[in-house]
């Protein structure tokens, strides 16, 4: 048994073989921090106590701060299949709900376009495991939001291609509505950059903990095990703060930063594969003087974890490690003059710039195959 097993909510659910492919598997290397410890607690300890159930989980940062990897690692934890949804500025009801689709005749499916045909084929001998988008995104090798704008255009050429015949229709459910059917760990990512109010709506119904789901073809009731973690950007450009109905609808709350400069450093040799503590631990703490300036200093960019390992990548592979800051940081922050002379500052006040110019990498360690384990 391994030790975070202590949290799964359901431990007599029998899951398919295809939905446990799906539960997050944590590396080796995977150093739990204090949010995804203080979630586990208090999910574990209301998952059975009615109106006091914790299902709704909203996680806000900045780009990098590791929301969807707390995300997957409460996958792990509570032994739910994982799974998300990333939302866009046009959805509409059909990207929250599903659509239906006619089956049209091979006669008629032999005059479409090679990538329709290749698509439909792929829809219609899907076994129903999979949502349409995610089917779709498998078949053409495109985004979520391409693969919902595929699906309009299917929906009107399948129309065009099945007038004057009886034809039979299948539902294909979206991915929000397996996952709340099923009873999966929902990661929600950005729905505050959603336009349409009427989505917005269905999905705040959606979040309740007694919740349903009107579909065309029945009316789905929220799956007991069901945990919807909407993950939000700060200052994420085309946002708009959080709907406050569905704010209103979220039992715990975590404001996502930094983590610990320890945290940081497992991370970035799991994702690079570059050993070295020395180097990235002060590599891990310009980051962490440079987000603490750019906030108080009232600078909009961001020092991230995916600044950190892109910048930690490059030093692994030779390059200086204070020339390659301004490319893989601080340009990334801002490239005003003035708020530049700012970070530096409060680099040099930390001794930071000197470290970084008597960093070598001499032999550089790197793993190779612990790199291709990233998450």
């Amino acid at each position: 048994m391994q030790e975070h097993e202590e949290y799964y909510l359901s431990p007599e659910r029998s899951l398919t073989d295809a939905e446990k492919k799906l539960v997050w598997q944590k590396p080796m290397s995977h150093k739990p921090g204090e949010e995804e410890q203080r979630i586990s607690n208090e999910v574990k300890r209301n998952w059975n106590r009615g109106e006091m159930k914790i299902a709704n989980i909203l996680l806000e940062g900045d780009a990098g701060s590791g929301k969807t990897q707390l995300a997957k690692a409460l996958s792990a934890n509570f032994g739910l299949p994982y799974t998300k949804v990333t939302c866009f500025a046009d959805m509409d009801k059909s990207d929250i709900i599903g659509a239906i689709l006619p089956v049209i005749s091979s006669e008629q499916l032999e005059k479409l376009e090679p990538v329709e045909q290749t698509v439909l084929k792929a829809l219609y001998e899907s076994d129903g495991f999979q949502s349409a988008t995610e089917i779709l995104m498998n078949a053409l090798e495109i985004t979520q939001e391409q693969a919902g704008l595929k699906m309009k255009q299917l929906l009107k050429i399948a129309a065009e291609h099945s007038e004057g015949e009886t034809v039979e229709y299948r539902f294909y459910p979206s991915e929000i509505v397996r996952a709340y059917q099923q009873g999966y760990l929902l990661e929600i990512q950005e729905p505050n950059v959603i336009r349409d109010a009427a989505v917005l709506m269905a999905l705040n119904s959606a979040l309740e903990l007694d919740g349903s789901i009107n579909l065309p073809t029945e009316i789905i009731h929220r799956h007991p095990d069901f945990i919807a973690v909407i993950t939000t950007n700060r200052s994420y450009a085309g946002a708009r703060p959080l709907n406050e109905a569905l704010r209103d609808r979220v039992q715990h709350s975590e404001k996502m930063n930094l983590p610990t400069k320890e945290v940081m450093v497992e991370r970035a040799k799991v994702k690079t594969g570059y050993q070295d503590d020395r180097v990235l631990s002060v590599l891990a703490d310009t980051i962490i003087i440079l987000d603490t300036t750019a906030r108080t200093n009232a600078i909009k960019g961001v020092a991230g974890m995916r600044s950190f390992f892109y910048w930690a990548d490059a030093v692994a592979e030779g390059a200086s490690a204070k020339e390659s800051l301004y490319h893989k940081v601080i340009y990334k922050i801002t490239t005003d003059a003035e708020e530049i002379k700012i970070l530096e500052e409060a680099l040099e006040k930390h001794g930071l710039l000197t470290s970084l110019d008597t960093v070598t990498t001499g032999e550089v360690k790197k793993n190779e195959n612990l790199a291709m384990t990233q998450q």
